[in-house]
């Protein structure tokens, strides 16, 4: 199990130590049955060089690590492979660059001038895959970051890339927690700043996450919710009958107009749409570290704009709002 006890020392003292009273346990029981390919990925892990100090650039799109002494590349490459696929990126450790299946730092790019400045702040991201945002908000000046997300894979690759962050210095402050966001305590009222990007369209209740945001925010924190919309009015949404650009999991499409009024619902205020981008084949694609289907597949040959069962293609809006005080 990974090491969070300067996590819970951040954590002492501030209005997530009740939280830190409980999460040793939490922990323990969500990582009592490991993935049966952990022993694999965990010898990947211990495979990886060693390295002494290291120069990393946080505000990098590639998010660039250069290492201070030589390694062998070729090991390197061989046990980073080994927790393929690689979704969110990229990275770069010296010359190797992790060729993430998603262009995530486009999505950082096109956000980042938008939201309120990080610096100082403790911030929750939800759903944040193998933690590359995490690392660009710790670049951002953020105090202390926590990405949760369910997938043990996303935490070994993220404990792959931390292997890199100055070893023997001192420890940065991001943390990825292998949970989901039902794991929270319930009312939390501590962070200064939630993400959730990519998550909203997976839950069952639109408004029971809305919720979960806003119980997870203090008084006056900030909101960032990405989220696939359709177009359309307000009241209008979408409910796929089945399966959405090959994915089992999505359950609400909402329009612009909707997700602004499902938000004043829950209470949320000065609600702004940040950015509308139509999710382009550039931006999500096949690559050597994620070598299975993509959104190319996902799309009907004949017409990009629909996905393969005739719904129209994935289109993202970023959602701005804040907590009353």
């Amino acid at each position: 199990m990974s090491d969070y006890s300067f996590l819970y020392q951040l954590m002492h003292d501030t209005p997530l130590e009740q939280w830190a009273e409980q999460l040793p346990q939490q922990l323990k029981q969500l990582m009592a049955e490991p993935h049966g390919d952990y022993e694999r990925w965990n010898k990947a892990l211990q495979q990886l060089p060693e390295v002494g100090s290291c120069d990393i650039d946080f505000n990098a799109d590639n998010l660039l690590v250069t290492t201070n002494n030589s390694i062998d590349m070729s090991q390197l490459e061989a046990s980073l492979k080994q927790l393929q696929p690689w979704r969110k990126g990229p990275y770069q450790i010296n010359e190797l660059l992790i060729d993430t299946e998603w262009h995530s730092d486009w999505k950082w790019n096109r956000i980042k001038e938008h939201i309120s400045p990080l610096k100082n702040r403790t911030i929750l991201d939800i759903g944040c895959g193998n933690g590359y945002h995490c690392w660009r908000m710790h670049g951002a000046g953020a105090r202390l970051v926590i990405g949760i997300d369910p997938s043990l894979l996303f935490l070994m690759q993220f404990k792959a890339i931390k292997h890199f962050m100055a070893p023997g210095d001192k420890e940065i402050p991001v943390y990825l927690l292998p949970m989901g966001i039902e794991h929270l305590p319930h009312a939390l009222n501590a962070f200064d700043t939630v993400f959730s990007m990519g998550v909203f369209y997976h839950r069952r209740s639109p408004f029971d996450h809305l919720l979960q945001l806003k119980n997870a925010l203090r008084k006056g924190g900030e909101v960032i919710l990405e989220t696939l919309i359709i177009e359309g009015h307000g009241g209008e949404s979408l409910v796929p009958d089945g399966r959405y650009a090959k994915m089992r999991n999505v359950w609400f499409l909402p329009t612009a107009d909707t997700m602004t009024q499902w938000m004043k619902r829950c209470g949320f205020e000065q609600i702004k749409i940040v950015d509308i981008n139509q999710t382009s084949t550039q931006e999500q694609r096949s690559t050597s570290w994620m070598p299975y289907e993509s959104l190319t597949d996902f799309l009907d040959p004949d017409d990009k704009n629909k996905t393969i069962e005739g719904y129209p293609a994935p289109r993202r809006a970023t959602f701005i709002a804040q907590k009353p005080y």
